[in-house]
């Protein structure tokens, strides 16, 4: 199936908007040859259709937004998670210590990586790969330290945020791979250009013609489709969501360091 996530966000824009200019041209050429004929019939069918866009246009938004809040609750929490697990780390006796601050760090510095721009599938799955090996040796730390001194409230205080931040990466990633589906963003390109199709036609109808109207609607619709588009994609458009939760956690761990 033909996946518009597959292309960049400027080349949806530009291409999706000449796509409903022109069914509106289209539509508007051809309602000028019909001489009024059934113009009734015509003005019905463009309400139900631009009525049934407005549902679209307001189910999707909906979609897309809920899923862009639930990406940026998820950065959140698993920077909380990263700066509990840090003030923990710091009870930790040395050398672990100052070994799961240093790994804590790198961890961060991997998070934030792959959200300073657009990354392609095997740079996410590297990322991925590299957060799970900083898991893992972190996860020996607390294991070195539990060995020493099984009975250490600290250590046990630590593996629990420990586990609650490898719990929020697992969390993190559903929300990025939970999108608006494919097939709904398409319906929705498909039922705009029907819509301004038919916008077109009536205009073409109209023995005055005038297209200023049918491309104002044209371009607002477009408008929310793309704010749609920018609010579902992970990168490359003008919404992103803030990391600043995950830099203030970059900087309190660089605090510790020192």
């Amino acid at each position: 199936m033909f996946d518009l996530n597959n292309y960049s966000f400027l080349t949806i824009v530009l291409v999706g908007l000449a796509a409903i200019l022109l069914a509106s041209e289209i539509g508007r050429w051809l309602g000028a040859r019909t001489e009024n004929r059934g113009s009734s019939n015509v003005s019905t069918l463009e309400s139900a259709v631009l009525g049934l866009l407005a549902l679209m246009l307001g189910f999707t938004f909906a979609m897309a937004l809920s899923r862009f809040e639930a990406r940026r609750d998820a950065v959140l929490n698993e920077a909380n998670a990263i700066g509990t697990t840090a003030l923990r780390a710091r009870l930790l006796p040395e050398p672990e210590r100052k070994e799961v601050l240093k790994l804590l760090k790198e961890y961060v510095k991997v998070r934030l990586e792959i959200t300073q721009r657009p990354v392609s599938r095997t740079e996410l799955m590297t990322a991925i790969a590299q957060s799970n090996a900083l898991h893992e040796s972190l996860w020996q730390q607390a294991a070195t330290s539990a060995a020493k001194n099984n009975g250490m409230v600290p250590t046990g205080l630590f593996i629990q945020t420990l586990n609650d931040m490898i719990d929020n990466q697992g969390k993190r990633l559903a929300a990025l791979h939970n999108r608006v589906p494919n097939i709904v963003l398409l319906a929705l390109f498909g039922i705009a250009i029907v819509g301004s199709t038919f916008a077109g036609y009536a205009n073409g109808m109209d023995p005055r013609r005038i297209r200023m109207p049918v491309y104002v609607m044209a371009v607002l619709v477009s408008g929310v489709i793309f704010l749609i588009l920018d609010l579902d994609r992970l990168g490359g458009g003008f919404i992103a969501v803030s990391q600043q939760p995950m830099i203030d956690a970059a900087a309190s761990i660089d605090a510790f360091s020192n």
